[in-house]
């Protein structure tokens, strides 16, 4: 049984390998294709799944072996991998995400019958796979930059996959240049350590931030905040994500944003908890102003989106930045020494992280289906798809009202938790700055009723009314697979929502190994059944309770209707139409419409440009034809990444006149770079 954990693994990784290489065995097979690489898939999650549950169970690092890869290129560095409590939690969420797409991903992947090459798809989708758990379980610098830098690769790849349409390649570009952006700091950060260590293993860089002067110490923190920061989507360094994550495959898009992005957050844990040792208070305060600024901006411009899955990435940078809070909170009370709140803010922030994978995963894998029977991501040209796909409008109702933070789902637990720690944070120190805390706890109740009023929104425009196109009329159901796999993951929103308590009871070894406190006993009472805070004062919760109440309180409306209306006779009639002679889809409420309230109230971060045509046939009083379109601004894109771009052109213009053509200038270029480090390197 003990190395039981370390084979599951094993097997895990053969069968992402065995994946990827059916995809390019079955190029021309795309059938065969479909079915191997994506049933490899699900096997290994699977395999994942179970290993990483045993060792958290367990609390100990149960696999642990060492792996020599090219032994005759790289003969003195060992590739080791290693799951611990840390790596396991992340280990769980690929897998579990990585079982339900791979499911989707039969029939999903059907859609592409004819028109793509499904065994490309499926190799690469594997391959991304293999790159993220490696990525997780590295217990070295090379194997985690060798793995880091795969799975940026083959990410490119895959939001690359419709490569003729021109949005997706230069979505591509823009993500490969901020992928090597954040890979070139996340090196130099490492750089860092190992000169502190000299050791690439983990288990040498564990607290090797008590062996390093501050100004390093610094600027290791602010290399790997940009370079992992990158890669979770936090504000400023987002804009590849919402960009990027729309034109991906929908099952991809759905790898990307619940799994991918909390590669990042898993690094800042890695590093920040792991390596650095006790933060300066700073550190903390960075992390939890810009995560409250990520999640209030996230959710303001998901608010403005008509695209679907652009509406969806925006969401996923809101709930980065609630997950980087956590992270933040958890760094100023190991400052200020308070290690049990320090540990329910990390509970928080991980709950959430494994929460957000799995509702985002959800209503990516809902936009899917969506996109898969319409052809479109406009919300607009949606509508009245609750009666040609209900089950499709089911799952995404519960991953709408899981990311809106609505009891009894799972949301709501890891917000509630956040909630506690910031509260609970004011009082653990005397300074001003303990201000910071009730102030992101407003800016957190402000994201979650801009969150509910986002989905309302996402929910209505899509499934409710009547259909605004052809393609919304002839939708139709998805297929089984597909939602087999989008009911795994909301049955993990139910599951992870009514029984907090004990998934809470998992992460104690991961507490443990990073602040030093088991916390689980006492944020749970009546035997498990409640979610309490860690003082009297503050309140509790029981998911569970309120899901029960509900249950016994619906025999209710039952009764009253035996008592008062079983007789009566039931009439059905058209829907009230304010006196018109029928209900058009030109009536109804438009996705634009309903989020104007929100773009008039925040204009200054907006900028809202609204264009307005008329075409008249005879007098200026009576249009024949009225065009409106509105336009906000993307304040990040337009005021620092284009001006940004635009120095860089220009300093590049001025570097292209020293490329002559003249190989004696080349000569004398090296020279002088010679001597220039001969000079400065003398003793």
């Amino acid at each position: 049984m003990e190395n039981l954990p370390a084979t599951l693994l094993n097997l895990s990784l053969t069968g992402y390998v065995l994946g990827a290489v059916a995809g390019v065995l079955f190029l021309r097979a795309e059938k065969l294709a479909n079915i191997f690489t994506f049933g490899c898939a699900s096997m290994a999650s699977l395999c994942g799944v179970v290993s990483s549950v045993m060792v958290l169970v367990t609390g100990a690092a149960a696999a642990n072996q060492s792996v020599q890869l090219l032994p005759s290129l790289i003969p003195y560095i060992h590739f080791t991998i290693r799951v611990d409590p840390l790596s396991a939690f992340f280990l769980l969420i690929v897998s579990l995400l990585g079982f339900a797409l791979s499911t989707y991903s039969l029939g999903y992947a059907k859609g592409f019958f004819g028109r793509k090459n499904v065994g490309v798809l499926g190799a690469f989708f594997n391959a991304l796979l293999l790159a993220t758990v490696l990525t997780f379980v590295a217990d070295n610098i090379w194997l985690f930059l060798i793995a880091w830098e795969l799975m940026a690769l083959t990410a490119y790849c895959l939001v690359t996959f419709d490569h003729e349409e021109a949005e997706t390649r230069k979505a591509g570009v823009l993500y490969f240049i901020m992928a090597h952006i954040d890979a070139g700091c996340v090196i130099l950060g490492f750089l860092l350590l190992f000169q502190a260590s000299g050791d690439y293993s983990f288990a040498s860089l564990h607290d090797i931030g008590a062996q390093m002067s501050s100004g390093k110490r610094d600027a290791a923190f602010l290399l790997f905040l940009i370079g992992f920061g990158i890669k979770a989507g936090i504000v400023p360094l987002h804009i590849w994500l919402p960009v990027a994550h729309p034109v991906a495959p929908s099952n991809v898009s759905a790898l990307m944003s619940g799994v991918i992005i909390k590669t990042g957050i898993y690094g800042l844990i890695r590093v920040l908890f792991d390596f650095l040792g006790t933060p300066p208070l700073w550190w903390g305060v960075t992390m939890l102003t810009v995560g409250t600024i990520s999640a209030v901006l996230g959710v303001l411009y998901a608010l403005m989106e008509h695209d679907l899955k652009r509406l969806l990435a925006y969401h996923s940078i809101e709930n980065i930045g609630i997950i980087v809070m956590g992270l933040g909170a958890a760094l100023m009370f190991l400052h200020t020494g308070h290690t049990v709140l320090a540990a329910l803010a990390l509970i928080a922030g991980l709950y959430h992280t494994i929460n957000h994978a799995s509702f985002k995963g959800l209503l990516f894998l809902g936009a899917g289906a969506v996109l898969h029977a319409t052809h479109t991501r406009n919300m607009e040209e949606m509508g009245g798809l609750i009666k040609r796909m209900p089950q499709t409008a089911f799952f995404f109702l519960i991953g709408a009202v899981a990311i809106s933070a609505l009891p009894p789902l799972n949301g709501f637990v890891s917000e509630w938790l956040t909630y506690q720690a910031l509260l609970q944070g004011f009082g653990t120190t005397d300074s001003l700055m303990r201000l910071i805390f009730p102030l992101s706890g407003a800016m957190l109740a402000l994201t979650g009723a801009l969150a509910a009023a986002c989905f309302v929104k996402a929910f209505g425009i899509t499934f409710l009314a009547q259909p605004r196109s052809k393609q919304a009329e002839q939708a139709h159901e998805v297929s089984g697979s597909m939602r087999f796999g989008m009911g795994v993951l909301a049955a993990a929103c139910v599951a992870l929502g009514l029984f907090p308590t004990q998934f809470v009871q998992l992460l104690d070894p991961l507490t443990q190994q990073l602040t030093g406190q088991q916390i689980s006993a006492q944020l749970s009472l009546a035997n498990g059944l409640v979610l309490a805070s860690l003082t009297e004062k503050s309140g509790t919760v029981s998911t569970l309770g309120i899901s029960l109440m509900f249950v016994c309180l619906l025999p209710i409306p039952f009764a009253l209707w035996l008592v008062f209306a079983r007789k009566s006779k039931t009439r059905r009639g058209p829907t009230w139409d304010c006196g018109q002679r029928g209900l058009t889809p030109q009536m109804e409420y438009t996705a634009t419409g309903f989020s104007k309230p929100i773009r008039m109230i925040f204009k200054a971060l907006f900028r809202p440009r609204r264009d307005v045509q008329r075409e008249y046939e005879f007098s200026p009083y009576f249009a024949t034809t009225i065009r409106f379109e509105s336009h906000v601004e993307e304040v990040f894109e337009r005021r620092i990444y284009q001006p940004l771009q635009i120095l860089i052109l220009r300093v590049s213009r001025q570097i292209r006149a020293l490329q002559a053509g003249s190989i004696h200038a080349y000569l004398l270029y090296i020279f002088v770079t010679l001597l220039s480090l001969l000079l400065l390197f003398a003793r």
